[in-house]
């Protein structure tokens, strides 16, 4: 699938102008002195500006997190219909050709029920849960889920949209990138204003992550093919520098 994607420079978060201690400080007699002076107060000048950038592109992965549950009056009766259960939904994905290292354990628990009269407490049952997470590309989300739910998964937990490692790396870059460009425009500009230019880069710091979308889930009626589909929106990749420059 061929990514789509926009970069943004955003306004900067933080902006500061330095000039360190010694700039005011009084003349003092001799020629040498105050030449040494002078550099050392020139080299003490900086410039500190936070810039952020983002990235936006289609997901390339789709996660979907879907649940076998099963209630039995015991712990090893309902452990073992999920297991059943569970078997059913992994070979109908295989037969869907989901590979099996697409689909991984998230949680597992079996759990009594209870039923609380007054101050007792009675064991009324037992419940397993195995809660899956299947690993797909965005196009077939809704019709694997389908397949999860119409062979032994009956609760749908979670599906979300988002970017494989591969594509969140490269994205990032492009948003340090634009963080960077956003970065040097506003210390360029603070430089100007002061009657200083830019000579270098003292120190840089980043932060910054992704967000993966939520996506809107529809439920067709069965005369309209019974399917589930989304409509899934843009990833945003973000990045925040902070870059101290060094100015005269």
């Amino acid at each position: 699938m061929q990514r789509r994607f926009k970069t943004f420079a955003l306004p900067i978060a933080l902006v500061t102008l330095v000039i360190l201690s010694g700039c005011l400080a009084p003349l003092q007699s001799g020629g040498g002195t105050n030449a040494a002076q002078q550099a050392a107060d020139a080299q003490s000048r900086t410039i500190t500006v936070s810039g952020n950038g983002e990235v936006k592109a289609e997901s390339d992965l789709a996660v979907l997190s879907v649940a076998v549950t099963a209630t039995a009056s015991s712990a090893d009766e309902a452990r073992a219909q999920v297991a059943d259960r569970s078997e059913t939904m992994r070979q109908a994905l295989r037969e869907a050709g989901v590979a099996d290292d697409a689909v991984t354990t998230s949680h597992f628990r079996v759990r009594a029920q209870y039923n609380h009269n007054g101050k007792e407490r009675n064991v009324t049952g037992y419940e397993a849960v195995h809660t899956y997470s299947i690993e797909v590309s965005p196009d077939r989300a809704g019709e694997v889920l389908d397949v999860a739910v119409g062979n032994g998964a009956n609760e749908v937990q979670h599906v979300s949209f988002t970017l494989s490692e591969e594509a969140r790396a490269d994205l990032r870059n492009d948003a340090l990138n634009a963080a960077m460009d956003s970065a040097r425009t506003d210390a360029d500009t603070l430089a100007s204003a002061a009657n200083l230019s830019i000579t270098g880069v003292q120190s840089v710091s980043t932060s910054g992550g992704y967000h993966p979308v939520e996506p809107r889930m529809e439920y067709d009626t069965p005369a309209a093919n019974s399917g589930t589909s989304f409509e899934p929106g843009p990833v945003t990749v973000s990045a925040t520098v902070t870059v101290t420059y060094e100015a005269e």
